[in-house]
C-alpha cells in the first residue's frame, strides 16, 4: 500500500491550530448544516462531490453524527470499502469493467473521507487507501497510466504520466492539483486530453498529497525537475509542453509561465491566487467564506505546514508574484480564468496579472464564483469549451 509521507506532518501541524482559529474567525457549518449542504452538492453533482452517487453521500451521512474528522472519515470510507470489495472480486472473476468501476468510486469515496486535508489518523487512513484504490483503478485505463519517481533532494517526485495511443513523442500538459484535490483526480479527468492525443502528467501542489515540499517561495523547483525528467522521455515531445493549474495550483501554473517560459508552450491559471490573495486582509475575510464546504483553514494552512493562524498570516504575503518582483516580466502565454464573485480567491488577483508582463488572454464569467463556475458555466463546460482548446492551439493541435 503506497502511503503519502507528509499526511503524518499534516496532522501533527494542522491539529495544533483548529481551537484557536475557530475563535477568530467566521463559525463553520453546523453538522446539520453540512450535512445539508454535503447532500445538495451529491445531488447535483458539484465540486467536491463529482461523479459520488447521491445514494452513496446519504449513506455515509447518515453515519455522521457530529463534525469529528475521525468519524467523517469513517462513514465515507465504509461505503468505499464496499465498493472495493465487490471490485476485487470482479478481478479475481476477470470482470475488467466491473472491476475499473468498483475501484473508481472506492478511490472517489476514500478520497472524500480524507477531505479536504488529511488532519487526523481516520483522514490519514483514508488518504491511503484512496491512493492504493486509484491504483487498482489506473490499471484498468485504456491506456493505463504509468506511476513515475523522481529522485529530488533526497526524496522523490510522483506523478501520474498517461500516454495517448499512436503519438511519438506527444505534446504533454502539466496538470498541477489544488488545494483539496490531488493528482490522482487530475488522471481521472485526463481522457479529454488523451483523445486528442495529448499526454498528461499529473502532480500534487506542494504542501499536499505525496509532494515532497511544502509551499513555499522556492517550491516551484520541483516542477523545473519535472521538465527535466520530461526532457529524458523520448515519448514526450518536450517543446510542446503547456502547464495548467486550477484554484491554488493555478498559483503554480503562472509562476511556471514566468520562470519557466523558454520550456513552455503556455499555461492556464483558473482561479489561481496572485498577490491580493495572500495578505491578511483578504484571507480573514475569506476563511469564512460558504462558498467552500468545511474546513478551509485548515486545508489552507497545511500547504505552508502553519501552525497556527497568526503564523499562516504572516507567511502568505512572502508568496505573492508582485512581491517577487515576477508580474511584470516576460511570460509564457497565459490563458487566466475566473468569476467575477469568487469569494476563495479576489477576482482583482485575474485582473492584477492581466495587465502586467506580457500579453494574456482571460475568460472571466460575470456571474461565475470560484474558477469561473455557475449554474451556467459547470467546471466541465469551462474545461470543454475554453480550457481544452486554448490548450489545443497552443500545441499546435488547431483547436
Amino acid at each position: 500500500m503506497l502511503i503519502a509521507p507528509r499526511a503524518c506532518l499534516v496532522v501533527a501541524a494542522v491539529g495544533l491550530l483548529l481551537a484557536p482559529a475557530h475563535a477568530q474567525l467566521a463559525p463553520p457549518r453546523t453538522i446539520e448544516e453540512l450535512k445539508a449542504e454535503t447532500q445538495a452538492r451529491a445531488d447535483r453533482n458539484a465540486y467536491p462531490l463529482i461523479g459520488i452517487k447521491p445514494a452513496d453521500a446519504r449513506a455515509a451521512l447518515a453515519k455522521i453524527t457530529s463534525l469529528d474528522r475521525d468519524e467523517w472519515a469513517a462513514a465515507w470510507s465504509a461505503v468505499a470499502a464496499g465498493y472495493e470489495a465487490d471490485a476485487k472480486a470482479a478481478d479475481a472473476a476477470g470482470r475488467s469493467k466491473d472491476a475499473q468501476d468498483g475501484y473508481q468510486q472506492a478511490w472517489r469515496l476514500y478520497s472524500f473521507a480524507r477531505w479536504p486535508t488529511p488532519n487526523s489518523p481516520g483522514k490519514q487512513q483514508a488518504y491511503a487507501k484512496s491512493v492504493e484504490a486509484f491504483a487498482a483503478y489506473a490499471k484498468h485505463l485504456d491506456p493505463a497510466p504509468e506511476l513515475v519517481r523522481i529522485p529530488f533532494e533526497g526524496k522523490e517526485i510522483v506523478g501520474w504520466l498517461r500516454l495517448p495511443k499512436d503519438v511519438r513523442p506527444a505534446p504533454l500538459v502539466l496538470t498541477i492539483s489544488a488545494l483539496d484535490s490531488r493528482k490522482e483526480d487530475s488522471v481521472e479527468r485526463s481522457d479529454a486530453f488523451i483523445r486528442r492525443g495529448i499526454a498528461t502528467f499529473a502532480l500534487d501542489m506542494p504542501g499536499t498529497g505525496e509532494a515532497p515540499v511544502w509551499g513555499g517561495v522556492n517550491s516551484d523547483r520541483m516542477f523545473s525537475r519535472a521538465l527535466d525528467h520530461l526532457a529524458t522521455r523520448p515519448e514526450i515531445d518536450a517543446k510542446r509542453i503547456v502547464v495548467q493549474g486550477v484554484s491554488w495550483s493555478g498559483y503554480w501554473a503562472a509562476k511556471l509561465a514566468i520562470v519557466e517560459r523558454e520550456r513552455l508552450k503556455g499555461a492556464v491559471a483558473q482561479g489561481g491566487p496572485i498577490h491580493h490573495y495572500f495578505q491578511p486582509e483578504w484571507q480573514r475575510k475569506a476563511l469564512g467564506t460558504r462558498e467552500y464546504l468545511f474546513d478551509l483553514f485548515p486545508a489552507r494552512a497545511s500547504v505552508y505546514g502553519a501552525t497556527s493562524l497568526d503564523e499562516f498570516l504572516a507567511f502568505g504575503p512572502r508568496m505573492s508574484l508582485e512581491a517577487q518582483g515576477l508580474i511584470t516580466r516576460p511570460s509564457a502565454p497565459m490563458l487566466l480564468v475566473n468569476g467575477d464573485h469568487d469569494t476563495q480567491v479576489p477576482i482583482a488577483d485575474l485582473d492584477l496579472m492581466l495587465h502586467a508582463g506580457s500579453a494574456k488572454e482571460a475568460w472571466v464569467n460575470p456571474g461565475g464564483g470560484h474558477t469561473g463556475r455557475s449554474a451556467d458555466w459547470p467546471d466541465g463546460k469551462i474545461f470543454e469549451k475554453i480550457v481544452a482548446p486554448w490548450i489545443g492551439r497552443q500545441l499546435g493541435l488547431g483547436e
